[in-house]
């Protein structure tokens, strides 16, 4: 009995030494992080504000820590086919995902059975906000304000707004415009701004909200007014007031959209805290500043900042989207 005792004591002592040098290697290898190349997934087409924030920042982190990130486009899905690529990898630092707020919170009401958890597969390492969103009417109409918008709407029998997808920041608005006021705004959606615009400047729809890059043009075409921002001044009109300094009472409107930076859950808590901090000098950068600069977006926020903001949004828009009565798809 004694040889047996002996024996498994020595086999507990031996695997407790091999556990020791086993976490020692993981030590020293987080330490070293990264050693090889970084994925980047980003999960929507070259082009947009998301690959461009995504192969910007991306840029910066391969000069800052001497080893390539690589940006691979997976779109599809409204960002679903990039996060469950993302879900699915090691856990080791080596995979990051680039996507909107639109793939991590809105798709939790408007899409049936979705295939990750946005909060307990993923780890959010930053933020990068954009401008407030741009309310445009028809030029022919007069309206210069949100008072002669409504005053307009109340005489109207019916006006459509354009949006760019089902619980999108338009589509939030047209509710609590017509909760707030009385209106019969009817919302139209659109897979994505560039018809959204198109048929707005056809004359299809009264009224349309977007974001900076894709309205521009209608603006400088004459073929829109801006009569309002949305959750915060823009910086590209930052003489226009918003929505809700002009009277209305946001409920979840006012929340901006933005581009975030994810790892995997269970990826090591000191390569997050590098990462944290290499994106916010990212955002400090010259070459990131000139390359985001279209979408008029602000700087990469810190891991904490990040995470409180993603839970307050979350918990927000997924409790407006829902009295919205979407059928999830």
């Amino acid at each position: 009995m004694a040889k047996r005792m002996n024996r498994r004591a020595l086999i507990a002592t031996g695997t407790a030494i091999a556990s020791s040098a086993l976490l020692g290697w993981r030590a020293s290898a987080q330490a070293g992080w990264p050693t090889k190349p970084v994925r980047v997934v980003c999960g929507y087409p070259p082009g947009g504000s998301t690959d461009v924030v995504a192969r910007a920042y991306s840029a910066f982190l391969s000069r800052h820590f001497g080893q390539p990130f690589v940006v691979e486009n997976k779109g599809g899905g409204s960002g679903t086919v990039g996060a469950l690529d993302v879900k699915q990898a090691r856990p080791d630092g080596y995979t990051l995902m680039a996507s909107i707020s639109t793939t991590m919170i809105q798709n939790r009401v408007t899409m049936k059975n979705l295939s990750y958890d946005p909060e307990r597969d993923f780890e959010i390492v930053t933020i990068v906000a954009g401008s407030g969103s741009l309310v445009v009417v028809q030029p022919d109409t007069g309206i210069s304000n949100l008072k002669e918008f409504v005053e307009f709407a109340k005489k109207a029998d019916k006006l459509s707004m354009a949006t760019y997808a089902i619980g999108s920041t338009p589509h939030l608005v047209a509710s609590e415009l017509n909760q707030q006021y009385g209106l019969k705004i009817e919302p139209i959606h659109y897979r994505g701004e560039a018809p959204m615009w198109s048929d707005f400047m056809a004359g299809s729809t009264d009224i349309g909200v977007g974001s900076t890059a894709p309205t521009l043009p209608v603006l400088q075409a004459g073929r829109g007014k801006l009569i309002a921002s949305v959750g915060t001044r823009n910086r590209a009109f930052p003489d226009v007031p918003t929505l809700a300094e002009q009277g209305l009472k946001p409920q979840a409107s006012h929340i901006r959209g933005y581009v975030g930076f994810w790892a995997p859950a269970q990826t090591p808590e000191d390569i997050l805290e590098k990462l944290s901090e290499a994106l916010v000098l990212g955002g400090k950068d010259s070459r990131v500043q000139q390359a985001t600069e279209q979408f008029h977006l602000d700087p990469a926020i810190p891991a904490a900042n990040a995470k409180k903001r993603f839970t307050d949004d979350s918990a927000a828009l997924i409790a407006a989207l829902k009295q919205l009565n979407i059928q999830p798809e």
